[in-house]
């Protein structure tokens, strides 16, 4: 449980200080308040876990996606909020995760996005690194690989994702109304996945050298 409320810490922690880079990002072809509120969500879900004493995993996610629907604006907060609670459900019970519930963790928070986005891969959003990241993540899993090993695997592909989206016309949202413009342009919510999984990452690795 501890480890997983760091793990939360962690993404606030990639998210915050990262605030203006995507900002920026989205100034280009979106409404240019990204990384603002995401950094205001996550900051909201730092204060959140401190007064909080959930019970599992579940609980954990749960207060993530409901705080980040309830203070992020835009797309972002019930997209992402959507994600964790989705998540949630999967983890419910559970005090310690492994690489198979964190692979159905990332399926249930894909279908949440989709649900409410009503978005596909392919269209310049957030499903352009989460969803590649997802298949690396299961065919490393399926080799055998270590989840410090599985999450590098998953970081990468998202990576791949976030370039992948500056050769793409952005089909939803505001960045949709500059049709071939916005070829160039990579995506905010695709970089803030992969930035999440990037810290996620880092922070499995150092507890698997601390072990």
């Amino acid at each position: 449980m501890a480890n997983v409320i760091a793990a939360i810490e962690a993404l606030a922690d990639v998210i915050i200080a990262k605030k203006e880079f995507l900002t920026e990002l989205d100034a280009a072809i979106g409404d240019a308040d990204h990384g603002i509120n995401m950094a205001r969500g996550f900051e909201a879900v730092r204060a959140k876990l401190a007064a909080a004493n959930p019970e599992d995993i579940g609980g954990v996610l749960k207060l993530v996606g409901m705080t980040l629907i309830s203070t992020v604006g835009g797309a972002s907060g019930p997209l992402y909020g959507t994600a964790f609670m989705r998540a949630a459900v999967v983890t419910q019970g559970k005090a310690i995760l492994d690489a198979a519930t964190i692979a159905q963790m990332l399926s249930a928070a894909i279908g949440g996005i989709k649900d409410r986005g009503k978005a596909v891969r392919g269209e310049k959003t957030m499903l352009d690194a989460l969803e590649p990241a997802y298949e690396a993540f299961i065919q490393a899993m399926d080799k055998g690989e270590s989840l410090s090993k599985s999450l590098q695997a998953a970081t990468k592909a998202a990576a791949d994702g976030v370039e992948y989206t500056k050769t793409i016309i952005a089909t939803k949202g505001r960045a949709s109304y500059l049709g071939e413009r916005s070829i160039g342009h990579q995506d905010a919510g695709a970089t803030s996945t992969y930035l999440m999984l990037s810290a996620l990452t880092a922070f499995a690795q150092e507890q698997s050298q601390a072990v």
